[in-house]
């Protein structure tokens, strides 16, 4: 009679706690999907023109340069919060350990990339803007001193550590078993090749976001299906 009454009891306390685990990742897996779209975003609006003629100043002080990169740094930031979220879903397995690695590199990484971001925002708007002003294109020549200055070891830093972190959240979802191998390295491949998308054209970089976004997306999806009834 004893185990019957505590087998009974115990019923509804799994009925409660288990949709709460499955409910915890939800959050990020909605951080991650946001994010995809904004890595689109990002190249789809960002003006691209050139940038040693007075139409740079244009895209420089227009309002879809400054919206292009906010996307951007929202990304950046909701994909480290993503990131958390899956160190969560695989804590307890073969991959929990590199997960941390990953994390702190990709913390480390994006703390390091936005403040550039910062720079393009406001610091080659307001040489666009006095360009403008000044209907004269010789204020661009700044644009590359903002560019390839101090800020420039940051971003390039910030990139790679980033990638490491991605790949190594990759490896540890591979091991993790948790979800098919493959899953985390849409995204990894996505960071490992930011730094050289710098140096193509819109149609490529948008190409590359949507890489990311297909990485982003295909990672919300697993976890938001996920029933998480490790205990």
């Amino acid at each position: 009679m004893t185990n019957g009454k505590a087998m009974r009891s115990e019923e509804p306390i799994k009925s409660i706690v288990l949709p709460a685990k499955t409910r915890r990742f939800k959050p990020f897996a909605i951080a991650l999907a946001i994010a995809g779209v904004f890595f689109v975003l990002y190249p789809a609006l960002r003006p691209f023109s050139d940038e040693a003629a007075l139409q740079g100043a244009i895209a420089f002080a227009s309002q879809e340069w400054v919206v292009s990169h906010v996307l951007a740094i929202f990304a950046f930031i909701l994909v480290t919060f993503g990131f958390y979220g899956l160190y969560l879903y695989v804590q307890g397995t073969a991959g929990e350990r590199l997960a941390r690695k990953g994390l702190v590199f990709s913390y480390a990484g994006t703390g390091l990339t936005l403040p550039y971001y910062g720079a393009e925002i406001f610091g080659l708007r307001a040489i666009g803007q006095e360009a403008i002003r000044q209907n004269s294109d010789a204020l661009l020549n700044l644009a590359n001193h903002v560019r390839f200055g101090p800020g420039f070891v940051l971003i390039v830093t910030g990139l790679l550590l980033l990638a490491a972190g991605s790949a190594m959240i990759a490896i540890a979802v591979w091991k993790s078993r948790m979800t098919p191998k493959w899953s985390g390295l849409p995204l990894a491949a996505g960071f490992l090749l930011f730094l050289p998308q710098y140096m193509a054209g819109q149609p490529l970089r948008i190409v590359h976001g949507l890489l990311l976004a297909t990485g982003c997306f295909w990672i919300a999806v697993v976890v938001w299906r996920q029933k998480q009834d490790r205990r």
